[in-house]
């Protein structure tokens, strides 16, 4: 099989596996990050077919959605891949990609390394931030049923995986916990380049947000 033949079959699998996923982390996510993923390899030396891979299989399913069970979506790539008679080398990468791709809280230590994954950890992270991040942010949000902004409730840095997992704090924290730090955990130097930019794009709205929530505009 091709390997064009491979990451088509590998398209239409997503497809169907997320046809019904929740709007922040369904076909168009897995597409936005397979697009900013190849943009960024454009730009370093890499195997593609590993990195186009790894951003079409990322978040193939989930944890958030099956119960924390980390253990779901590695499975469900490999037995595709191994269904479509790819390299065990190849398989055994991906895998790496998808098990370390998580932000986790921010305070995971890395466990594994390779351009491979920075740049598809880049690509995800930069759909988590600027005015898509925000778009995604407060749809789980609402998908969870949270508030979007309690004053009485402070933003938790530095928390663990288990307390990141578990958190049910508003919408608003959540750019404090996670979305507001990711723009100096890039990895590669385009990804810090579009993390800039919409890093400030978030700062902005931020500040539009509390003047209309304390109705000063």
């Amino acid at each position: 099989m091709s390997n064009l033949d491979l990451i088509n079959k590998t398209i239409l699998f997503v497809k169907e596996k997320l046809a019904n996923a929740e709007g922040g982390h369904d076909w168009f996510h897995i597409q936005r990050v397979y697009k900013n993923a190849l943009l960024i390899a454009r730009r370093e030396t890499c195997d593609e077919t590993v990195v186009k891979l790894g951003a079409l299989l990322h978040d193939i399913a989930d944890s958030k959605f099956h119960d924390g069970d980390e253990t779901v979506g590695p499975k469900v790539a490999r037995d595709f891949l191994e269904s479509e008679g790819v390299s065990e080398d190849t398989i055994t990468h991906v895998i790496q990609i998808i098990d370390n791709i998580s932000f986790k809280g921010g305070n995971n230590e890395k466990v594994f390394s390779s351009i491979e994954l920075d740049i598809v950890q880049d690509a995800d992270r930069l759909d988590a931030i600027g005015a898509i991040g925000i778009a995604r942010a407060f749809n789980y949000g609402g998908f969870k049923n949270r508030p979007m902004h309690d004053p009485q409730i402070a933003p938790k840095l530095n928390m663990t995986k288990e307390e990141y997992k578990n958190s049910v704090a508003p919408t608003i924290n959540h750019f404090y916990e996670k979305l507001l730090l990711l723009k100096d955990k890039m990895n590669t130097p385009t990804g810090e380049e579009i993390a800039q930019k919409r890093h400030e794009y978030m700062q902005g709205f931020l500040a539009q947000f509390y003047a209309e929530w304390d109705g000063e505009l």
